[in-house]
């Protein structure tokens, strides 16, 4: 790993003016991937830092248990089946971040004999886990030349790095074997970290530079510790862009990535709602009815098993799409020099003429503006978007202290999608709320619990 370190830490951890990262900031890094006791398929979040990479791991496992598991009771998981389940999405992410089958995949691992055989938890856990942890190979040596086992609680930044090791595979099969073989060190001390430098070296520093709006940005923000948007951005979709709108844009004669095609899962932000970001479609109407809630701080998750939400796109929501992308600040109306491209856009009559009269109807008053509403009910009126009034829902937040009585379990709820015609059921209005609502504007949400849930 020597002659890559570097170039990677740069890359995740930045060049930190002390130069040195922050000890309390790599500590809460620490953390393997681990199982609530409360909630079987719902990954725990000890300190404030890596949801960037376990919320997106979250996603990706409710995916496969929600959709790829035949038991019914998706709740409910043995603790061989959470080995399986989270070694299979840790693959599947892998290869979405593989640029090349002819580079191989790369896994990083400790080095032979290195591994610490406490605990993941930076708190006081239970030792469970590592009771199955696997002996060092070099347990047969004599005992003076075995080296020396890493407690968790001494591993500090540079000692964690001095002892890892990479190794490639070069197919799909031999990486899910590989990682399943690996299992007890994802969910051991630094598993989380060790899974995050393969998905990069698997990408390759390169690649992911090439992606990166700021390259003198790193990963992990070396100040507060919270991962930034191009890493959650290689997990979700495997490509490590900045920006989470549709397509490249041109911005004073520089190109700026976005996402380029569907995701599996979504993403919705609150910062959208503040005004800060737009989301596009590719992020907001994913494969699957899953999507990461992105806070000022946090990452957590919101689901349901109704398929019908992220079904072909409508007429009328793909009017509304190509309208918005003729309305970038999101101001609900388009300058009327502007509707003749967007009838073109969506294939309507765009004769002068007709373009002429349709502004006469929908701009009565000479305002020289198009509004969003008048416009779908006049093109697509009374059209069903084909999802239920009402379905449950759940969400995920894996902070202990997040949740209610401090135990990781998903919050149960029922939500209501309502037109914009319709009377309001009105709920609190919550951050929660606010953040479905860039996808959902007249969500209504009733929870089973006394309070919302948290999105911090």
């Amino acid at each position: 790993m020597s002659e890559l370190n570097k170039d990677l830490l740069d890359l995740v951890w930045g060049r930190p003016a002390n130069g040195g990262v922050s000890a309390s900031i790599f500590r809460r890094w620490t953390q393997g991937f681990v199982f609530s006791e409360s909630e079987h398929t719902a990954l725990e979040q000890f300190e404030g830092g890596p949801c960037a990479v376990i919320a997106p791991v979250q996603a990706f496992l409710l995916k496969n248990i929600l959709f790829n598991r035949e038991s019914s009771n998706w709740r409910q998981m043995s603790e061989e089946e959470q080995k399986t389940a989270l070694c299979s999405t840790l693959s599947e992410i892998l290869e979405s971040a593989c640029s090349s089958l002819s580079t191989g995949f790369c896994l990083v691992t400790w080095a032979k004999g290195q591994g610490p055989h406490t605990s993941t938890h930076t708190n006081a856990q239970s030792q469970s886990q590592t009771q199955d942890m696997p002996e060092p190979e070099s347990s047969q040596l004599p005992q003076e030349q075995q080296p020396t086992a890493l407690a968790a609680e001494d591993l500090g930044f540079e000692r964690f790095h001095s002892v890892l090791h990479k190794r490639t595979v070069m197919s799909v099969s031999d990486l899910s074997e590989e990682v399943l073989s690996l299992h007890h060190t994802w969910r051991g001390c630094c598993g989380v970290l060790l899974f995050l430098y393969s998905v990069i070296l698997t990408k390759g520093i390169e690649n992911i530079r090439n992606e990166i709006q700021d390259t003198m940005e790193p990963l992990i923000d070396p100040v507060h510790g919270h991962g930034s948007q191009s890493l959650v951005n290689l997990l979700v979709t495997g490509h490590a862009v900045s920006n989470v709108w549709d397509g490249d844009r041109e911005c004073s004669g520089m190109k700026l990535h976005g996402i380029h095609k569907q995701a599996s899962v979504g993403f919705l932000t609150l910062m959208e709602s503040l005004r800060y970001c737009k989301v596009g479609a590719f992020l907001k109407s994913p494969k699957f009815p899953i999507w990461i809630l992105g806070s000022e701080t946090h990452l957590s998750v919101f689901f349901t098993k109704e398929m019908s939400l992220v079904g072909p796109e409508s007429p009328s929501e793909q009017a509304r799409r190509v309208f918005q992308s003729f309305d970038p600040e999101d101001n609900g109306f388009i300058p009327e020099s502007l509707l003749e491209d967007v009838m073109k856009a969506l294939d309507l009559v765009s004769e002068p003429e007709y373009v002429s009269l349709v502004k006469s109807k929908l701009d009565p008053e000479s305002l020289g503006i198009i509004l969003l509403g008048p416009f779908l009910l006049e093109f697509f009126p009374d059209q069903d978007s084909g999802i239920p009034d009402s379905f449950p829902v759940y969400h995920y937040n894996g902070l202990k202290q997040s949740n209610h009585n401090e135990r990781v379990e998903y919050v149960e709820g029922t939500a209501l999608v309502l037109g914009f015609e319709d009377p309001m059921v009105r709920t609190d209005d919550t951050p929660v709320k606010r953040c479905l609502q860039t996808k959902w504007p007249y969500i209504e949400l009733l929870w089973t619990t006394d309070r919302s849930p948290s999105l911090n």
